[in-house]
């Protein structure tokens, strides 16, 4: 039976929506087995500076001066640039993570069939979660990621770097799900595919490769571990780490005994509750004694993420400490891990998130919710 990723890739759309940058895909194959790879370069011996548009006028020649394995595990992000002269490392692993929301109506494996970071794996949010909940792409077990990360072909040894379509949104979370099952050796590509492609970097076409048939056999995993069923050998072993994901319970003793500063990354309005939740049946507002700071305030125009002086900045302006503990959260999940990778940068390793958010949260019958308006009152 084919797995419920398989099924995703093979059902859906004919159309493809990418960005306004990628411009230049190629047609996906029509050969479902052919592989080719294409080059984005505009000038082969060059590379921009910064994060642009492929303009001439943008464009100078630097050597590259970057030394092979050089990423340090206290800054969560590495440049295109030093993953360009370390992709072909034997433990170096390159994941795409590319997950959107709903609304914006473009399926990430289709992406990825188009154009791919060269030899990266597919990690897929939504299949590689939690099957007892109803809520969206929640963390799984540890027994289970084992299984699926396992099927992906990734071992305790690899160096990993997470990218996703966007610049730098869902990679955060991959990036957040690998530290909380023990593995450090975690970066995000800062700046994503964009600014790989941006750069001149080669990107990978595939109608159909290994990667997919691993990300397949990683959803494959997942499900029998939840039905109780045997998995293939396990290559990857966890080591889970509480401190780093909090629940509902925890997010609601939190309230009174105010152990933690609690941050949201959802827009001012949503937060404010003056705007409607995206998802039905979810009330509007916030945890009472939260803070908000929206995840596209710590990231520049280019989605990458602020240098360390201007992330302080942003944090402190909305009243968030950096001598207090943290716990971050969103709608979904997803974007509080942005939150936690910028407070990684400052020297906040141990910032927890709430994996429920405002989609547990908000649906809750007997969870309280504040709102701009209650709090003028």
């Amino acid at each position: 039976m084919a797995s419920s990723l398989l099924t995703k890739i093979l059902l859906a759309p004919r159309s493809i929506h990418t960005s306004s940058l990628f411009t230049h895909y190629p047609p996906i194959l029509s050969s479902f087995f052919n592989k080719q790879l294409f080059s984005t370069r505009a000038v082969p011996t060059t590379k921009l500076t910064g994060w642009a548009p492929c303009m001439a006028s943008s464009i100078v020649s630097r050597r590259a001066t970057y030394s092979t394995r050089s990423a340090h595990t206290n800054e969560p992000v590495v440049s295109v640039d030093w993953l360009y002269e370390n992709l072909k490392e034997p433990d170096i692993k390159v994941v795409d993570a590319s997950w959107y929301m709903p609304d914006e109506q473009r399926n990430p494996i289709q992406e990825y069939q188009v154009a791919h970071i060269p030899g990266a794996l597919f990690f897929d949010i939504d299949g590689i979660a939690d099957r007892t909940t109803n809520l969206p792409h929640m963390l799984p077990s540890e027994e289970a990621f084992a299984a699926a990360v396992s099927a992906l072909g990734i071992q305790n040894k690899d160096d990993l770097v997470v990218y996703d379509g966007k610049g730098l949104f869902s990679a955060a979370r991959v990036w957040w799900m690998f530290r909380v099952f023990g593995h450090d050796r975690v970066w995000v590509l800062d700046g994503g595919l964009p600014r790989w492609r941006a750069s001149g970097y080669d990107v990978e076409s595939s109608a159909s490769s290994d990667a997919i048939l691993k990300a397949s056999a990683a959803s494959e995993a997942i499900e029998k571990v939840y039905q109780g069923q045997a998995v293939g050998p396990i290559t990857f072993e966890t080591k889970f780490q509480p401190h780093l994901v909090w629940t509902l319970e925890q997010v609601t003793k939190n309230i009174e005994e105010k152990s933690h500063q609690q941050v949201d990354a959802r827009s001012k309005p949503r937060f404010d509750g003056i705007a409607q939740e995206p998802r039905k049946g979810i009330r509007s507002g916030h945890v009472p004694g939260s803070k908000c700071v929206p995840f596209p305030q710590i990231l520049d125009s280019s989605q990458a993420l602020l240098p360390a002086d201007e992330l302080k900045k942003r944090f402190e302006q909305e009243g968030v400490s950096l001598e207090k503990p943290v716990v971050t959260s969103c709608g979904t999940g997803v974007t509080a891990c942005i939150l936690a990778l910028g407070l990684h940068r400052l020297g906040k390793t141990d910032v927890a998130v709430y994996d429920g958010s405002w989609t547990e949260w908000g649906s809750h019958p007997d969870t309280p919710v504040d709102t701009a308006a209650a709090q003028t009152q």
